[in-house]
This record gives structure tokens, C-alpha cells and sequence, in this order.
């Protein structure tokens, strides 16, 4: 009987809690992306693929208190968004413009630099590592923002006018018949046991070259020479090991160093550290109130992320504000309807009405729908709930790393 009591008065605790939130609804829409019609029109101006008006269940974003306006953000100096085109290289992408701001907030330096220099490092590495592992390491477009410092750590960086990786004339980038090139050749290699690591990362050199063009071993700029390794020391002069990926995923126990298991990660990097969401999200927000820029990986494949709306919340019918924890978190993680599908960079914060929201630069299409091109409107809850992992700068989130080494050692 007493049980029957405590669980009638749970129910009715649940019923209040509920009601006390207003109930977000939804609608059906026909999906569209102009921006990304445009990008394969350009890509691809000689196919004429068969268009599907596929629909998808969305909040309704009508009559929803959201930010129009990026001006009335609190932001730090970043370079103005770019287009990623019709590639998956939003973690380079990301991650370049998160250092760019992190060059600039450190030395002063305004600089754009090459984002696909990297990109095309990281494929050879890719391939290297696909031989090495007899076909057994992922090979795909994916990769995390910690890749960029691990090719400026081996190849160095360089201004984005001195490669581009467009060929001319070409508007956006394009990258699916390079990678079917690649992927094919690698498959073939993997099925007829044809495991000459250097034969094949020249074959992987001599594709990307020709879509790409030949990275300079060697340049000038401001009337000095560099390669690309002594362009990153002498000039950026910035300290690739001072950059640190912070994670929260109950699976992997808190405050431990982890790896973080998804396919993108491809090389099985362990460098995450991994803390309670509570102190994930504590750290985030005062590293962005305290004037440093971040990138974020997650999801972007919700009810409540809607390009035209530029806006990305957590609708009520999903899961109410606070229900938002580390079982929530996992929970989806664990059935993958969180995956880590996008990078992005974290460049201002505005409190509005007692909530945190968040100004997100974004170099994929969908950012392109909207009157503020380039940038998307992030609830906290949004990333509380979908938002996996960001990198920061060491001294923007001290006292986190500090309490990780004593809580680490227990």
C-alpha cells in the first residue's frame, strides 16, 4: 500500500512538473535547402539529378521568442563565414576559423588561412593509415577539429591565397568525385591485397592533385619565405599543444582521458577528456563569456534545427528543459539519434531573457537559408542535449583542467 502511495505520488509530481512548461508544437513541412541547390547546381552544372520533395517533422517555429539578429550578439573577432560547398570537411572548416579567432585573440594576427591544405594532408593520412590497417581504418570525408592541429603539427599551414584547392573557375568546392576516385582505388587495393603503403599514398597524392591542384612546398608572404611548418612557428606562432577537446559521455566515465568512439575519429584519438555534463556546460559558457571563441562537434539532425529559422532549440515534445541530463544525453547517443554529423565555431553569446544563446559560425549550406548568412542561433539546452564535444584553448577552461588532474588521480 505504501508503494502504491509513493507511486500515485510520483505520478502526480510528474503531471506538475509537465504542465508547468508551456507545450511546443509541430508541423510538416516540404524540406528544402535553396542554398545547397545552388551549391550542386554549381558543382555539378552539366547533371540535372531528379529533385525529391521529401517532408520532415519540425518544431513550429512560429511565434517562438528566437534571435533574428547576429549584431546583437557579444561576439570575438573571427573571419567571415565560408562555404564548405559540396564536401564533408566542416570539422576543417571549423576548426581553422576556431584557430584563426585563436591566432588573432593571441598575436593580433588577422589571417585566412587554406583550409584545404589540410584537407588534403589529412587524405593522404587517411590512406596511409587504411594501408597500415589492411583496410580495417575508416576511410571517408569525416574527421574531427583536432585533425587540423595534428596536420599543422606535421605539415604546417598557409594563407588561403596561396591554395585554395579550387580549380578555376570553380565556384564552390567539390568533392564527390574526388573521393569516389579515392574510395574506389582503396577498395581495389584492399581486394586484391595490394598493400604497398608507398605506392598507394602516391596514387592517393596523384588524385588529389589533379582535383585539387599540388600543394606549395614553399611561399612567400609579407616579403619573407616559408614552407608551410615554418609559417606555423614563425609567423602564427601559435602552441598547437595548448589546445585541449573536452567530451561528456556517461559511457566512458568521468574524469578520464578517453577516446571518442565515433566513426569520425577515424585514428582513434584518446585526447578527450571526458567530465559531467554540469561542468561541460559550465565550462563552455564562461570560456565564451570570458572572450574566447570555441569549436563544437554534434548533432544537427533535429525537430528543432531549422535553417530558415536559423535557430536550433530543444522542443518540449522531444524532452522539457529539466529533463536535460547525462542519462538524456546518453540515452541518445547510446540508440544514435545523437550522432556526430557537424562541426562548428562558437564566436558569441548573448543572454536573453534568462537564457544562454549561442552565435555559431557555420560553413555548411543550410546557414546559407537564412538572413544572416553564414551563422545559426543556438539555444543552451541545444547544446546541453546535442552538442558532444568542444576544444578550447587550455587557459579558457583552467580551473575545468585543474579540477580534471586532482579528480583524474582518484
Amino acid at each position: 500500500m505504501r508503494f502504491l502511495t509513493l507511486f500515485a505520488t510520483s505520478l502526480i509530481l510528474l503531471s506538475i512538473s509537465l504542465h508547468s512548461q508551456s507545450k511546443d508544437t509541430g508541423k510538416f513541412i516540404e524540406y528544402t535547402n535553396e542554398y545547397w541547390e545552388t551549391i550542386k547546381s554549381a558543382v555539378e552544372e552539366h547533371e540535372n539529378p531528379e529533385k525529391k520533395g521529401d517532408k520532415k517533422f519540425i518544431l513550429d517555429f512560429e511565434g517562438k521568442n528566437i534571435p533574428n539578429d547576429r549584431s546583437i550578439f557579444d561576439t570575438q573577432w573571427h573571419n567571415e563565414p565560408l562555404s564548405q560547398g559540396w564536401t564533408g570537411t566542416c570539422w576543417c572548416f571549423s576548426g581553422t576559423s576556431f584557430l584563426e579567432s585563436e591566432i588573432f585573440r593571441q598575436n593580433k594576427i588577422k589571417i585566412k588561412l587554406s583550409e584545404m591544405h589540410t584537407v588534403y594532408w589529412e587524405y593522404v593520412e587517411k590512406a596511409r593509415r587504411f594501408v597500415q590497417e589492411r583496410g580495417n581504418s575508416k576511410f571517408a570525408e569525416g574527421s574531427q577539429a583536432n585533425a587540423v592541429l595534428r596536420m599543422w603539427e606535421k605539415y604546417g599551414a598557409m594563407p588561403l591565397a596561396e591554395y585554395t584547392g579550387k580549380k578555376e573557375g570553380a565556384t564552390f568546392h567539390g568533392h564527390k568525385k574526388m573521393f569516389d576516385e579515392m574510395n574506389a582505388y582503396l577498395q581495389s587495393v584492399k581486394k586484391n591485397n595490394a598493400w604497398n603503403e608507398e605506392v598507394v599514398v602516391t596514387t592517393i597524392k596523384n588524385i588529389l592533385n589533379f582535383h585539387l591542384g599540388e600543394p606549395p612546398t614553399e611561399f612567400t608572404y609579407k616579403g619573407k619565405n616559408y614552407t608551410p611548418l615554418t609559417f606555423v612557428s614563425d609567423y602564427l606562432n601559435v602552441e598547437l599543444d595548448d589546445f585541449v577537446d573536452i567530451m561528456s559521455l556517461l559511457q566512458e566515465g568521468y574524469w578520464q582521458t578517453a577516446v571518442y568512439p565515433v566513426p569520425d575519429n577515424w585514428w582513434k584519438s584518446n585526447r578527450y577528456k571526458n567530465v559531467p555534463l554540469d561542468r561541460f556546460m559550465t565550462s563552455l559558457k564562461k570560456a565564451v563569456e570570458n572572450g574566447y571563441t570555441l569549436f563544437i562537434g554534434g548533432d544537427v539532425s533535429e525537430a528543432g534545427y531549422y535553417s530558415y529559422a536559423e535557430a536550433a532549440i530543444v522542443p518540449t515534445f522531444d524532452i522539457p528543459s529539466d529533463y536535460i541530463d547525462d542519462m538524456a544525453r546518453q540515452f541518445r547517443f547510446s540508440n544514435s539519434s545523437t550522432t556526430d554529423d557537424h562541426g562548428i565555431h562558437v564566436v558569441g553569446h548573448k543572454i536573453i531573457e534568462g537564457d544562454s544563446w549561442f552565435l555559431i559560425k557555420d560553413s555548411g549550406s543550410g546557414a546559407r537559408n537564412g538572413k544572416n548568412e553564414g551563422y545559426y542561433f543556438y539555444h543552451e539546452d541545444y547544446i546541453k542535449l546535442k552538442m558532444m564535444n568542444f576544444m578550447a584553448h587550455k587557459d579558457a577552461v583552467k580551473d575545468l583542467l585543474e579540477e580534471f588532474e586532482k579528480l583524474s588521480k582518484k
